[in-house]
């Protein structure tokens, strides 16, 4: 249960961790426009259980439905079903906006890294 709670406020955090180098994409000239805003710590959380039960429930059925196309890219294709499922879950929940298909890709990416070293971190105890 501890450890559940922690995935879920390590991905609340790497929401607003995307938001944040997003926001520095854009103050140093690299992006036009922000690609990801979240409007509260609430909102973020909300986010992150949806973000959770979606991953849970319609990524297994994205991956299995795009298998030959990743198959074709060595499994690159998988970052575009993930980007899929961040912009799907950022449409859910109205606190978190998501400025097209490069805001879910760049989120997604924050996410999943975060998640990764967090998850590597718990086994680690």
């Amino acid at each position: 249960m501890v450890k559940l709670l922690v995935r879920l406020l390590v991905s609340a955090a790497a929401v607003y961790a995307a938001q944040w180098l997003a926001r520095g994409l854009v103050l140093y000239g690299l992006m036009t426009r922000e690609l990801i805003t979240v409007d509260d710590v609430m909102g973020a959380v909300i986010f992150a259980v949806v973000l959770g039960v979606l991953n849970a429930l319609l990524r297994p059925v994205l991956l299995l439905l795009t298998c030959p196309i990743t198959l074709l890219t060595l499994g690159l294709f998988v970052l575009v079903v993930n980007a899929i499922v961040f912009y799907f879950a950022a449409s859910l929940v109205g606190s978190v906006r998501v400025d097209g298909f490069l805001g879910a890709l760049f989120g997604s990416l924050v996410v999943s890294v975060c998640s990764t070293v967090a998850d590597q971190l718990l086994e680690q105890k």
